[in-house]
């Protein structure tokens, strides 16, 4: 299996079935809306540092967290019902972005493959509806949050950040609470890791996952700017 090169001026993209070993698939193209819409709608998403060019990917297994199947420690459960935290939907996309391309602690290197092509590229899905954040606050900063793309009943997640300890496990706990009352089939978490696996994310293979897709795809989802349902509880 080869990776297959792009063409600019067609959105297309060629089955995620034939990507390499690693999850290559493709190489070019753009981060037009119409390009990003069509790729993740076929299990496909860009992920490249700012000195390599565009690559496109759809990795085997694939990582899925089933909306109601988080597994919430007692140590997270307390820290969502005494953390003090408020936790908001789509009222500052951009500022999760940059939390998310933010160089961490752990990790220095990380975040660097959001570029400002990637910000620009997402805050255009964001203005369209396309694109969604989670904003988690205490004492009215930004605590942490997670960004991104729906497409039919599917949250195709992208990155999530923590400036306060499980801030961002508190923001995918609110989502997907919010994600079950609104029926969505599963948020796709991209790559299995055991920390994902601690928290319920399951590792499909990709073939399952596409099928999975497929159906979240032609389901009607939930269009427009978010807000989270009142009184919705991520305990419950």
């Amino acid at each position: 299996m080869g990776v297959f090169l792009l063409d600019p001026d067609d959105p297309t993209f060629p089955p995620a079935g034939g990507a390499t070993a690693e999850g290559l698939l493709a190489i070019g193209g753009d981060l037009s809306r119409p390009r990003l819409l069509e790729a993740y709608r076929h299990g496909i998403f860009p992920w490249y540092s700012g000195d390599q060019p565009l690559l496109w990917w759809s990795p085997d297994p694939r990582a899925l967290l089933v909306p109601g199947e988080m597994r919430l420690c007692r140590s997270l459960a307390k820290r969502i019902r005494n953390g003090g935290f408020t936790v908001t939907a789509d009222t500052c996309f951009r500022a999760v972005m940059a939390g998310c391309a933010a160089p961490r602690l752990d990790d220095p290197e990380g975040g660097t493959w959001i570029t400002a092509a990637m910000v620009e590229a997402y805050g255009a899905l964001f203005d369209a509806g396309d694109a969604h954040s989670l904003e988690v606050w205490r004492d009215g900063c930004l605590a942490g949050g997670l960004y991104g793309v729906a497409v039919g009943a599917a949250f195709c997640g992208e990155s999530m950040f923590s400036v306060e300890r499980d801030a961002s496990k508190v923001a995918l706990a609110t989502l997907a609470a919010q994600l079950r009352c609104w029926s969505f089939h599963f948020i796709d978490c991209q790559l299995p890791t055991p920390h994902l696996a601690s928290l319920g994310v399951q590792a499909v293979p990709r073939c399952d996952f596409l099928k999975r897709l497929a159906a979240a795809v032609a389901a009607p989802g939930h269009p427009g700017r978010w807000q989270l349902d009142p009184g919705l509880d991520p305990l419950v």
